[in-house]
């Protein structure tokens, strides 16, 4: 261990020197020359490392006035600029010089367990305690899952029903530039703080206000804009599967009648559960009666929208699945050689009617191990995105200083595919929302690869392979001609030319000129979609923004509607419209079969 502290006080060394020029190079009495052909290659994953020091000084030279112009193409000025810049350095330089024994003791030893793969983690005390409160959900603050890319913290899941997910603006993948407290509370710059000290600035007191200045994920750090947020608990009943029922009509010109139950997460009251009381509320309990309600108005099918659903308790996907399938296996898991099957309950399914599945790059864990076992048994149709892709079971090992999380098993589908890393694939897809470069399993360091096991025995209900080639074909012919979803691709478009460009001039003009092309961009596609769906458009990009802008926020932000409307929501729409796609096929064969 001695030698891990050395190579990390001489990295700390030279990071602080470093540190102490980029200081001084902010000074207000240093030039700074912004027309220039200069330009940054921020993608320096196989960039050569420096060989001089007067080589490294360069790039962090260049790092500088690419944040300089970042904060002046936000509206400040270069003089604002560099003092909010400085500060920023100067906050990085004094946590630097705090780093005790005990936090160097963690980042060695994360740099090391996360070798492994990126969830097994040694924590410290202040750490585990951290990841208790998490776990509990008792957490008083936004309801934002948050980590760290560079030195940026970035958002990797909103949790349903928090503070966040009602406010509805922050999204993952955003970066956390700034926070502020209360309504008139001065902006702390965060950017290349630790995590746990940006969670203690976001944590506070029930009922307070707290304010992100956030970097889209759709645009640079040249684009940004402040959310207010009001803090509160996350409570079990905000979060509870709910329902709603909407009319599709096919190209043939059947109508149907579609169910849909959107469920948040996979919850279940551990503590009533725990006391042995039968009627402890949970995910399986509250679909269970949903589904009631709905048979009773006479769905021909029903939707499961399990986007951002980041998963839950194990057992209630598994008695999820109960409720659509006949007795047999849910789940294999796989602990070094041996392999368990999730037990099951012994009931047949409640639910016979066609289902959809619907997912996004979101639905993770729990929500992987029911759309897969719904998709290896044919049981109804899987649409959205590929899943997150998160198929390994940690466990908490208490230390005589701290704890260590490990990864000690793996999850396997019952066709013997692994969730980890590839996540599921989904029968028909939907524009992807989520860069899966950047968001899932398979963006972390050393995640785990795919593998495979052998299945398990189990029936199977509709040879869905068959009914593919004419549902996708006709979704595809929808996707060509509705506005919503040709607005999505090019928003896309726009999006992956943005996060995919790391080569940025340094001259000002250029910049702007740069920033104006991406503004009309924006305009056209907005107004394109307008204009299909009747709509007036907008005049100029001033008045899209002054629409869009959430810093237009109210002070006190009114809590986000989260009723089901399908009619707003093109995803769920053209899940309707495959299911009944997909209902219309099953008619035609059960027809021909009495024929």
């Amino acid at each position: 261990m001695e030698n891990a502290f050395i190579i990390f006080n001489r990295f700390n060394q030279r990071q602080t020197a470093q540190l102490e020029k980029v200081i001084a190079n902010l000074d207000p009495n240093v030039p700074y020359n912004f027309e220039t052909e200069e330009t940054i290659n921020t993608d320096r994953e196989n960039a050569p490392w420096p060989t001089t020091v007067k080589e490294a000084d360069t790039i962090w030279q260049q790092y500088i006035k690419l944040n300089l112009l970042n904060s002046m193409l936000n509206g400040k000025s270069l003089e604002d600029s560099k003092k909010n810049i400085r500060k920023r350095y100067v906050n990085q330089l004094r946590r630097n010089n705090r780093i005790d024994a005990e936090q160097a003791y963690s980042i060695i030893m994360n740099s090391l367990t996360t070798l492994y793969d990126p969830h097994t983690n040694y924590m410290s005390p202040n750490d585990s305690e951290n990841f208790d409160i998490n776990m509990s959900l008792k957490l008083t603050g936004i309801g934002a899952e948050l980590g760290v890319k560079d030195e940026y913290t970035k958002v990797n899941r909103i949790i349903p029903a928090s503070p966040a997910a009602k406010q509805g603006i922050l999204q993952p993948n955003d970066r956390i530039l700034a926070i502020a407290q209360g309504d008139k509370g001065a902006f702390v710059d965060v950017v290349g703080w630790r995590l746990d000290e940006v969670v203690q600035l976001i944590r506070g007191k029930k009922g307070t206000i707290v304010k992100l200045e956030v970097a889209s994920a759709k645009a640079d750090d040249s684009d940004t804009h402040v959310i207010v947020i009001k803090r509160d608990e996350i409570k079990l009943d905000e979060q509870a599967a709910k329902k709603a029922v909407f009319d599709v009509k096919t190209k043939n010109g059947n109508s149907y009648k579609l169910g849909i139950i959107n469920l948040p997460t996979f919850y279940m009251d551990f503590e009533e559960a725990q006391k042995g009381n039968p009627n402890y509320r949970s995910a399986t309990g509250d679909v269970l009666r949903l589904l009631r309600e709905l048979t009773e108005t006479n769905v021909d099918g029903v939707i499961i929208d399990l986007r951002n659903n980041g998963g839950g308790s194990l057992s209630e996907a598994a008695m999820l699945t109960d409720l659509f399938v006949d007795p047999g296996p849910v789940v294999q898991i796989r602990h070094g050689s041996s392999i368990s099957r999730q037990p099951r309950a012994q009931y047949p399914a409640f639910y016979r009617g066609p289902i959809l599945i619907l997912v996004n790059r979101l639905s993770a864990s729990a929500s992987e191990i029911f759309a897969g076992a719904i998709q290896d048994y044919g049981r109804g149709l899987i649409v959205g995105e590929d899943t997150f892709g998160k198929g390994t079971v940690q466990k908490k090992m208490d230390l005589s200083h701290g704890d260590f999380k490990f990864t000690e098993a793996k999850f396997y589908r019952i066709s013997g595919e692994s969730t980890q890393h590839r996540g599921v694939v989904p029968d028909i897809k939907l524009p992807d929302l989520f860069d899966t470069e950047e968001i899932g399993e398979s963006s972390l360091d050393n995640a785990l690869p795919w593998d495979t096991i052998n299945p398990a025995p189990h029936q199977n209900y509709f040879k869905i392979s068959e009914y593919l080639p004419k549902i996708e074909t006709e979704h595809l012919e929808r996707l060509e001609k509705d506005p919503e979803f040709i607005f999505i691709e090019k928003q896309r478009q726009l999006y992956d030319s943005i996060s995919n460009k790391k080569i940025f001039s340094l001259d000002l003009n250029k910049r702007q000129k740069e920033q104006q092309d991406i503004e009309q961009q924006t305009l056209r596609m907005e107004n394109n979609r307008r204009l299909a769906k009747g709509e007036k458009p907008f005049e100029n990009y001033a008045a899209l923004k002054a629409e869009k802008d959430p810093e237009n926020e109210d002070e006190n932000p009114k809590p986000k509607d989260d009723t089901i409307k399908p009619a707003e929501d093109p995803y769920l729409q053209e899940a309707g419209h495959v299911l009944a796609d997909f209902i219309d096929q099953l008619n035609n064969s059960n027809l021909a079969k009495h024929q």
